[in-house]
């Protein structure tokens, strides 16, 4: 298209040119007694030419005025660049973990450009990695006055409250980061993992449906932190007289965490309270299938009150029925059957205890020094079952010596009890900690919604434990047998 252009320009000069000069004509032009004559081709290319000259002194006149900005541009871009540069080798020794040549690069790029949010950024980090963090501090809060730092700014400060362990200031600084940024995942689970910390379970829950809504945990885990913080709340309300209300979180709680047997608990002695026993049975009962524990057993036997040893075999026997296969079924019956003096029961539900499956086991970490342990854990055998834990083998000592007066049979289970694997409890799988009761957080790392009902990993056996308890004559009976166990174990 353009060699058409130029084609046509040229063809259209040619022509005139031809033109003029077969048709030249005479311009004749008188001024102040001057007179000049010519032809027009002439007239035509002098006025070309002089607008040539013209245009050539104008730019040249153009360039002259213009050359001290122009030089002015050329040495800002120079020192842009070289600016630049500079914080590019800052952004690797920092990456490298060179502080002094990060602060080195740091101090020329805030020398050479004139962005403060760039110099800002490489002069903090440079300043936490050669552990000036007043310096950093001093960084970040300087980027808090600009709208494009503010968030980069809020991190740094709120990142060195938490290592400070200043949960007060972190929350602050995590609230106005999430204004800031709804829909910034750290900032907002950072907010609600602190608000559970802190126990502030109503700012919690606010917290969860932010993360909920952003879809930054999974679907079901967020369903049961939920689960979870109601029954804090729940607890709450309860420890403050607001027994309804406290009933309702309760109910909530259950079905949202229903392997949680706390709720199931609760809401069974609130409804206990009020006086709705069949209620409160059905609770239990509903609970029995997904979270057979023993504190609802507990509550369960609180329905007899103080029930007939039958009666209260045929209550445990009703409950069991909901869950047969669980371990803690057939213990419950057991220990319902040995105080009705029904042997033959309390042991066919003691072997099929045995037989069952214990908790997923829960392994505690180990520390990085720390080295493997010298003992290793017993390995079950057949004389030694999986499932023969302290609980069951003290049953058994209690079931051989009530049937039988089979005092060395009871001291052979006494013995295994010794070195038995331990009775199911609360671990928190984060840490591998134990607790004694159920917790919303874990007692040992404060994780929140880590405590499970499992068995935790452990050496079995231990000489001084073994040696205590042969110390016990075998004519001694149950009772002290278990009073010398208790002291040592």
């Amino acid at each position: 298209m353009r060699t058409l252009l130029a084609l046509a320009v040229i063809v259209a000069l040619v022509a005139a040119t031809v033109f003029f000069a077969d048709h030249p004509g005479h311009v004749v032009i008188v001024w102040r007694g001057w007179q000049i004559g010519t032809s027009l081709g002439v007239l035509i290319a002098a006025a070309a030419l002089v607008a040539l000259v013209i245009a050539g002194v104008l730019r040249l006149l153009r360039l002259v005025a213009g050359s001290p900005r122009a030089l002015l541009r050329r040495r800002r871009e120079r020192r842009r660049r070289a600016g630049y540069k500079a914080l590019t080798r800052g952004m690797v020794a920092v990456a490298a973990g060179d502080a002094q040549e990060a602060r080195r690069y740091a101090r020329r790029a805030e020398a050479l450009l004139d962005e403060p949010p760039l110099t800002l950024l490489l002069s903090a980090q440079a300043a936490q990695l050669g552990g000036d963090e007043l310096a950093a501090k001093k960084f970040f809060t300087a980027m808090l006055d600009r709208r494009e730092t503010e968030f980069l700014g809020l991190r740094g400060l709120l990142n060195q409250a938490l290592r400070d362990g200043d949960r007060n200031t972190a929350r602050g600084l995590a609230e106005r980061a999430v204004a800031v940024r709804p829909h910034t995942g750290w900032a907002t689970l950072t907010l609600f993992e602190l608000e559970v910390r802190e126990r502030r379970w109503k700012a919690a829950r606010a917290a969860l449906d932010a993360v909920e809504k952003g879809r930054f945990i999974a679907a079901d885990r967020a369903r049961h932190h939920r689960g979870v913080i109601l029954y804090e709340l729940c607890r709450e309300m309860n420890a403050g007289g607001e027994r309804r209300a406290a009933l309702d979180l309760a109910g909530q709680a259950r079905s949202l965490a229903p392997d949680l047997a706390p709720p199931a608990a609760m809401q069974a002695r609130l409804l206990l309270a009020e006086g709705d026993m069949r209620r409160a049975r059905r609770v239990l009962e509903r609970a029995w299938r997904s979270a057979p524990h023993p504190e609802l057993a507990q509550v369960y036997g609180e329905l007899g009150g103080d029930e007939a040893p039958m009666a209260r075999l045929r209550r445990f026997e009703r409950l069991a029925g909901h869950n047969p296969s669980a371990r803690e079924s057939h213990l419950i019956v057991a220990e319902a059957a040995l105080a009705a003096e029904l042997w033959g029961e309390a042991r066919r539900h003691l072997e099929n205890a045995l037989a069952a499956p214990l908790p997923p086991v829960v392994a505690p970490p180990l520390p990085a020094t720390s080295a493997p342990p010298s003992t290793p854990p017993v390995a079950p055998s057949a004389d030694r079952p999986a499932g023969a834990t302290r609980r069951l083998c003290l049953l058994m000592a209690r079931l051989e010596e009530a049937e039988h007066g089979d005092l060395k049979r009871m001291r052979e289970w006494l013995d295994r009890a010794v070195d038995a694997p331990p009775d199911p409890g609360y671990v928190c799988t984060a840490c591998g900690g134990e607790a004694g009761e159920w917790d919303a957080l874990c007692p040992r790392c404060g994780a929140f919604d880590r405590l499970e009902w499992r068995t935790l990993a452990a050496n079995r056996g231990g000489p001084p434990a073994v040696a205590a308890t042969a110390a016990v004559p075998l004519d001694a009976g149950i009772g002290a047998a278990l009073s010398a166990l208790g002291s040592n174990g």
